[in-house]
């Protein structure tokens, strides 16, 4: 087998001596910014000499020497016929460049939180905005952007899948995480993205105890049992044998609210709603008003749902069971800031639409009140993006009670359509 043997010029390259300058010429040409010199050291008297002999000069360099990059280069060509870029990269290894690496890193950075702000679920729920802001502040996993954008994507996953089905957490991680029964444990990176996230929707402090954080849980319908999860209802009147069926209509018929529980909703067995109209069924947030419009309507109180303020599982389930029957759901909150964030929530998990929740509503009605209290936190309004301009400038809050004479109108000519669609039509004197 025959061996090459190195050139004198080559062996000179390879003298150890030479080593950190080649290393320093490798390290400046990675940068992937222009270079015209580069300064070495400090070099011991060994590598001075080396230098000399290289670059031919006649006394030895300074400890810190700065050489052009022209004239290292033209020593190297005479050496050896080859560029300085083509020597370092063999004795050093591959050249880089960092500016490029540099800005692209950052391209990826820009495009991970640029998805992050406007992936649909923060859209939907932008009290998730100041969630998301926090997430860019912490910056990345391990500094990669796969390894973030993976992890944020299984956070808004689960935030998508709540509320829970009443299940206890690990069945609930691992229906909705990959099939991972841990992937929500206390303590793990991803339980703690989402319960600063259900902190965010809440507008509460992050929890910092085991308790404060099953607490958490437990409003997102994690843990909850099927029997304490409940919806109040008033005049539904559903078709068919089933439980839920019965227990609706036979509240609805006395005149009667209905406390359903999940376990009724998940389990309706036979339950139908009459199709032609498609009945409206309209959706508070305060359980006073429904008392307010079962007073005046008794019997004939068309189909009316209560969140109760933020609404449980068993308020979802109900409203995504009665729009898949073919029910239109509109909904009315108080005008503060958090219940802008429960109408967005409820518009973002059910198929509800807006019932007198606009700028022009807000407006209207915080002109009947001489005074009120400040509406907290304001977050956008999705369906209407001046509704939150409107409250910021006024600064008052108006409790959903304070317009329910108004709601009671809407409802009174609900019932007259309900009532005439079911055969049952409301006496005109209250």
């Amino acid at each position: 087998m025959t061996h090459t043997r190195p050139s004198p010029g080559e062996r000179t390259l390879h003298r150890p001596e030479l080593r950190p300058l080649w290393q320093t010429v490798h390290d400046r040409l990675s940068s992937g910014r222009p270079v015209s010199r580069v300064r070495l050291g400090p070099l011991d008297d060994a590598q001075r000499e080396a230098l000399a002999d290289l670059l031919g000069w006649d006394r030895l360099p300074d400890a810190r020497p700065s050489i052009t990059l022209a004239r290292l280069d033209e020593a190297v060509t005479e050496l050896c016929g080859r560029t300085v870029r083509e020597a370092v990269t063999e004795l050093i290894g591959p050249l880089h460049d960092r500016a490029a690496e540099r800005r692209r890193q950052g391209d990826e950075r820009a495009a991970l939180w640029a998805w992050l702000d406007g992936h649909d679920i923060v859209r939907a729920q932008p009290a998730l905005t100041d969630w998301a802001a926090a997430c860019r502040a912490a910056g990345l996993i391990g500094s990669s952007p796969e390894r973030t954008r993976a992890l944020l994507s299984d956070a808004l996953a689960v935030l998508a899948a709540l509320p829970a089905e009443a299940e206890p957490l690990p069945v609930f991680a691992a229906r909705v995480v990959k099939g991972d029964s841990h992937a929500l444990d206390d303590g793990t990176r991803l339980s703690s993205l989402v319960l600063r996230a259900l902190a965010a929707l809440h507008d509460t402090a992050p929890p910092q105890s085991a308790v404060d954080r099953r607490a958490l849980w437990a409003r997102a319908g994690v843990a909850d049992d099927e029997l304490s999860a409940t919806v109040l209802a008033a005049g539904l009147r559903p078709i068919g044998d089933g439980p839920l069926a019965r227990v609706a209509r036979v509240c609805a018929e006395a005149g009667q609210a209905a406390s359903l529980t999940l376990a009724l909703i998940r389990a309706p067995d036979e339950f139908m709603l009459a199709t032609e109209p498609a009945p409206v069924v309209h959706v508070v947030e305060n359980p006073s008003v429904v008392a307010l419009a079962l007073r005046r309507f008794g019997a004939y109180c068309p189909p009316l749902v209560c969140t109760s303020g933020w609404p449980n599982s068993a308020v979802i389930h109900l409203l995504r069971l009665l729009a898949d029957h073919g029910a239109a759901l509109r909904y009315h909150g108080d005008f503060d800031g958090e219940g802008i964030r429960i109408a967005a929530y409820v518009f973002d998990k059910t198929p509800a639409r807006p019932w007198r929740m606009t700028a022009a509503d807000y407006h209207a009605a915080v002109a009947r009140i001489s005074h009120g209290l400040r509406p907290g936190r304001l977050t956008e309004a999705p369906w209407d993006p001046e509704l939150t301009t409107a409250m910021t400038d006024r600064g008052t809050a108006v409790v959903e009670e304070l317009v329910a004479d108004v709601l009671l109108e809407d409802l009174a000519a609900a019932a007259q359509l309900y009532g005439m669609a079911c055969g049952r039509c409301m006496p005109t004197a209250e």
